[in-house]
């Protein structure tokens, strides 16, 4: 197994694709899973605890997350600082629809990108590129911050099961 040292900072929309896997059809994945956790290499932000509160509904998960909490990082005063940046190129501005600010809805986007900006890790979402649009990916891109999915999170990793 070829580990990479990097940083991975989760998307909700990676988190909710893992509910498909499992514990008890897929322990090996969920053991190596935990151990990058506990090291510290796949990480998140507090705003994607708050989205998977709202969107998953799988107790298990729910509580693997609860158990986990301390992935979930609170922004930094650096982090805080560059989400400003994402809002000044206007058309990132949609990253945050207007329904979901008008209803005080969480959104974790600018806060996963800003995190993996400032400590220099890896984006992992289910977001797809698409041109002139206002995605994870684009953004990232923008900023040259390195943006994969869920598979090539699994690829860089070399787990095969």
């Amino acid at each position: 197994m070829n580990v990479q040292r990097k940083l991975y900072v989760f998307d909700t929309s990676s988190f909710r694709v893992l509910r498909h896997y499992f514990p008890e059809r897929f322990p090996t994945f969920w053991r190596r899973f935990q151990t990058l956790v506990d090291q510290g290499i796949i990480t998140s932000v507090r705003e994607v605890d708050t989205e998977l509160k709202a969107q998953v509904y799988e107790d298990w998960l729910l509580e693997w997350v609860k158990s986990n909490r301390n992935i979930f990082k609170t922004p930094s005063a650096n982090v805080t600082e560059f989400v400003p940046k994402i809002f000044e190129i206007e058309h990132f501005q949609q990253l945050i629809p207007e329904r979901d600010r008008l209803k005080g809805k969480p959104v974790a986007d600018p806060w996963v990108i800003a995190h993996a900006q400032v400590h220099r890790g890896h984006v992992v979402t289910e977001e797809q590129f698409k041109p002139n649009a206002a995605k994870i990916p684009n953004v990232c891109k923008h900023f040259n911050v390195p943006c994969l999915n869920l598979e090539g999170f699994l690829q860089e990793q070399g787990w095969v099961f």
